[in-house]
């Protein structure tokens, strides 16, 4: 049998440096019982182990917003025109509602239908740039139907779009892979062992965590997992703030090898200031039963429900006190412990593939 072909892709380098990349991989080797599966991407350095069946590597030099931005999106447009020529895709999938190579698919795809997926960092940009805007309004435009994984999320495309495209947007939340059981559990003593893992940018503001632990009333430590344009910002602050012995620096990670660290933490320090797709990472912690202390975004409250504790985004003091009563708190501890694990079994990636085969197979259909 001849399945359906899809074709998708990010303009990022094949590697699991983002959860877009990583949530890509995950979701497209499971829709493979129903569709092929051709993704795009740039070089990376070969080595991840990733689940995309089939790949095609792009050669345009990757360029951000600004005056040599259209140029590239041009020669991705010329890309993909070619690739869609001898493909003959069924379906298009354009992740982020920003990124050049799904303006590429926009303007490419002649009578293919195309979804669009929005991942967070596209809206943010959208949101402070006039260009980063009138791009995602282009694939918006271009799309018969626009994934966000929350309601907070659709609400800002809307917004940002004038509200001209409401009848599109479609809400698939997110899900990650499910351990078979959780692998983290509470632990005794006044003093916590606090991790914060992921992309280090101005966003994820990993700085909050570094100033909260300079005004805890014990000395708990912090471990950073990851890398990013801001590790050195925050290894300079990590010496003024006078925390060398309490925050240890480790580079990034694969999955695999960072689940199996969760069980040498009490709690997961989620940082983020600005909009969130889905929090990949905090789930995951969730899901090996790990709790999560979360700037209160919108949709973070629903996504992470009673297995994380929020805080004012940015607040210092106030991720302080939180630290410092979760640590003073054992019987707390052990009810956030069993809520965390508990709740991340809503978010199974089982259900974000059905949902986007459903929708994925009525595009099709209406092509037909």
């Amino acid at each position: 049998m001849n399945h359906p072909l899809i074709l998708t892709g990010i303009d990022l380098p094949m590697e699991p440096s983002c959860g877009s990349t990583i949530w890509c991989s995950d979701v497209y080797q499971r829709l493979t019982d129903d569709f092929r599966v051709l993704y795009l991407g740039l070089p990376g350095t070969g080595t991840w182990k990733h689940n995309l069946p089939e790949t095609v590597l792009l050669a345009a030099d990757k360029q951000p917003y600004g005056p040599g931005f259209a140029a590239y999106a041009a020669q991705l447009t010329d890309e993909v025109a070619d690739l869609i020529g001898a493909h003959q895709p069924d379906l298009i999938h354009a992740q982020h509602l920003g990124f050049g190579l799904a303006l590429a698919f926009a303007r490419a795809a002649g009578t293919t239908p195309m979804m669009s997926v929005a991942h967070g960092t596209d809206v943010i940009a959208a949101a402070e740039s006039e260009q980063a805007r009138e791009v995602l309004t282009e694939i918006v435009a271009a799309s018969t139907t626009v994934v966000v994984a929350n309601t907070a999320m659709g609400f800002e495309v809307n917004r940002l779009t004038h509200h001209a495209y409401t009848d599109r947007l479609t809400t698939v939340p997110w899900g990650v892979p499910l351990p078979p059981e959780p692998t983290a559990g509470p632990r005794p003593g006044p003093r916590l062992e606090l991790l914060h893992a992921g992309r280090l940018d101005a966003n994820k503001c990993t700085v909050t965590a570094l100033e909260a632990l300079a005004l805890t009333q014990d000395k708990h430590h912090l471990t950073v997992i990851g890398s990013g344009s801001e590790l050195p910002l925050l290894k300079e602050r990590t010496h003024r703030l006078g925390l060398g012995e309490r925050v240890t620096f480790e580079p990034f990670l694969p999955r695999e090898n960072l689940w199996a660290r969760f069980a040498e933490f009490d709690a997961l320090v989620f940082t983020t200031r600005q909009l969130e797709a889905f929090g990949l990472v905090a789930v995951e912690a969730q899901a090996h039963g790990l709790p999560v202390l979360y700037g209160d975004l919108p949709g973070l409250d629903d996504t992470l429900g009673d297995g994380g504790m929020a805080y004012r985004p940015g607040d210092a003091p106030a991720l302080a006190a939180l630290i410092d009563r979760v640590a003073a708190d054992e019987a707390l501890r052990q009810d956030l412990h069993g809520a965390a694990a508990t709740n991340a079994r809503r978010h199974d990636i089982a259900n974000t593939t059905a949902q986007l085969t459903r929708l994925s197979q009525t595009a099709i259909k209406g092509r037909r």
